[in-house]
């Protein structure tokens, strides 16, 4: 089947559907039902609570397997409840085999594709197959805590530290101790507890407070923590962009009596715990709405440079990441943003990533989350100043959306079509992820059966690429290979390209990505 007709029935219609050798590949999709209300909203900071708790109501499921060739296979599962049954099928990713999201990321150059994980949770603690999926240390290099470290767990009464929350999850999410951990969070607005959110507060007394909480974490946690997001989310979303107006900053408990400068009180005083301690771990500040240029984004490389101005240890700045499926900002856009913060002198991170849609999620908008993660991941990959990549948690199971924005979720990598407490499937976004990080970061080359240069796309296959044009910033099409599987029955052509700029450039030239397969 040629690459016109492939395009004509749709198969290449989401361009980015694999970047696994023909050995590890299979396509599958699944359908699953499920009972969902729609609308839509906008990207928000992240709230939970560590005995987060999710319901699932059924009254029967059926799943059943159909061979639709000898290389896919078509898994329907059929959960109804009394009151509606909705009949959804999801894209499932291509990749197997024991490579994963960590693996090819720190072959990348990366320190780590992670995830953020809520347990000690409820159902997360009981779930088998989800605590298998947390410790495969092919997917996840680095872990975050959700809940557990934040303020409400850690100093519930003034002066009194309660670290069980932190070591539970650390026990359960790095056994071993080999995994980064970004640790989360020291500052935030949220999840406080009453004696400090109703306490009757002056300037010096608050700051006390906060001096006293950040050190206490700092020292007890020690070189544990990779890094910390020292403060978490301190800049409004409808700012000008100019720190001097109050209208930049979030009005919260900590602005409102301290002012601004209770920013760089965190960061002093993380600092000074770091240095007391001989420590190596990272000093973070971490936001949402700051992934691509705007005014909150300005704001957060303006706060970044007034600290390091000040001589104030800060060494990054966490980019949440929470899109929503087709407003994700794209590549080059994220790129772009990247560099600005590097430019500062500090390294960057996705620290919360995940992208959801209404649900049920149509087949275009799955489609359209697989660009969209390797949009996110791809700018990652583009950044040398990109340490890595930490998703949101990894199972929609436990997702934190569907109970902020109704209506919304299919937002991480992976689902669980029995409910919970059943095997894990990877959704075809988990596709995109590896495709970026496996074969198009920081090379000047890409693997294709069709070209994509830009916009521009030539999708008349000639075995040897001959139809191929030359765009006029490649500076030359080098090599061709040809080879094929048997076993699989596939067939890929290599071309590798040479360009007259540097890799860091490639996304301007390459759009969205340059890996495609196709089966014949």
């Amino acid at each position: 089947m040629s690459i016109r007709s492939l395009l004509s029935f749709g198969l290449l219609a989401a361009p980015l559907v694999s970047a696994l050798p023909a050995a590890d590949y299979k396509s599958t999709s699944c359908s699953t039902s499920t009972s969902h209300s729609t609308s839509h909203s906008t990207s928000h900071s992240t709230s939970h609570s560590s005995t987060h708790t999710s319901t699932h109501t059924s009254t029967s499921t059926h799943t059943s397997a159909h061979s639709s060739s000898a290389t896919s296979a078509i898994v329907t599962t059929t959960t109804s409840s009394a009151s509606n049954t909705v009949q959804t099928t999801t894209l499932v990713a291509t990749a197997t085999g024991k490579k994963g999201l960590n693996t090819y990321a720190k072959k990348a150059g990366k320190l780590y594709f992670g995830t953020a994980a809520d347990v000690p949770g409820t159902n997360e603690t009981t779930d088998k197959y989800y605590r298998a999926e947390l410790a495969n240390n092919a997917d996840w290099g680095s872990v975050t805590p959700a809940n557990a470290m934040k303020w409400v767990f850690t100093e519930p009464e003034q002066g009194v530290f309660n670290y069980t929350e932190a070591e539970l999850f650390l026990a359960a999410a790095n056994p071993d101790g080999k995994r980064k951990v970004r640790c989360h969070n020291l500052n935030w607005y949220n999840q406080l507890p009453n004696w400090v959110t109703s306490g009757t507060w002056t300037n010096e007394t608050l700051t006390a407070v906060l001096i006293n909480h950040v050190t206490h974490l700092v020292e007890y946690f020690g070189d544990r923590c990779y890094a910390w997001d020292v403060v978490n989310e301190a800049l409004s979303d409808s700012g000008t962009g100019n720190l001097a107006d109050n209208s930049t900053w979030r009005s919260d408990i900590w602005y409102n009596t301290i002012g601004p400068n209770y920013v760089a009180v965190a960061f002093k005083a993380a600092e000074a715990a770091v240095k007391a301690n001989k420590l190596k771990v990272k000093l973070y500040y971490n936001d949402y709405n700051i992934e691509s240029a705007g005014n909150k984004a300005t704001a957060a490389q303006a706060l970044v440079k007034s600290l390091k101005d000040a001589g104030i240890q800060i060494d990054g700045a966490g980019l949440q990441s929470h899109f929503i499926v087709g407003s994700t900002p794209s590549r080059a856009a994220q790129t772009a943003n990247m560099n600005a913060f590097a430019a500062l002198g500090v390294d960057v991170a996705i620290t919360e990533l995940d992208i959801r849609t209404t649900v049920p999620a149509t087949a275009a908008a799955q489609q359209q989350q697989v660009v969209d993660y390797a949009s996110s991941v791809g700018a990652c990959a583009d950044v040398d100043a990109c340490v890595g990549v930490t998703a949101w948690d990894f199972d929609d199971a436990y997702s934190w959306i569907p109970s902020t924005f109704p209506g919304q979720g299919y937002g991480d990598l992976f689902f669980q079509p029995g409910g919970y407490g059943t095997p894990l499937v990877r959704k075809a976004a988990y596709d995109g992820c590896i495709q970026v990080s496996r074969l198009c970061s920081r090379l000047s080359r890409c693997n294709a059966d069709m070209c994509i240069i830009g916009s521009h796309q030539l999708d008349v296959f000639v075995g040897d690429m001959t139809s191929c044009q030359k765009p006029s910033k490649v500076k030359s099409m080098v090599r061709i290979d040809f080879w094929k599987n048997r076993k699989n029955r596939w067939i890929c052509t290599r071309v590798v390209y040479q360009f007259r700029s540097n890799f860091l450039h490639i996304h301007q030239l390459l759009l969205p990505q340059c890996v495609f397969f196709a089966h014949f």
